[in-house]
């Protein structure tokens, strides 16, 4: 269930507030005169998270060669790493 506080009880809780982050690892969000505002994370789960969206970055990246017709099969490029480094 996301955490929703009020940034009164951010003000006046931080404390508790970055404990939950932590401990959950999830984002906790901050509302601002009733309308959401913010959303808190600890740094490790931000971190994670920028982790995942490169990895998908990579794989739509990979999707999109797929789909152009830029492939190579493994034993042709591996006989062309071979070729290239003299293995």
């Amino acid at each position: 269930m996301p955490k929703v506080i009020s940034s009164t009880e951010l003000r006046n809780s931080y404390n508790d507030v970055s404990t939950w982050c932590h401990h959950n690892n999830e984002p906790a969000f901050v509302t601002k005169n009733g309308s959401g505002d913010l959303a808190i994370m600890s740094i490790e789960a931000f971190d994670a998270l920028q982790m995942r969206l490169e990895m998908y970055e990579f794989i739509e990246t990979g999707r999109k060669d797929i789909l152009a017709g830029h492939v190579v099969s493994a034993r042709d490029h591996v006989a062309s790493l071979r070729e290239k480094y003299g293995l």
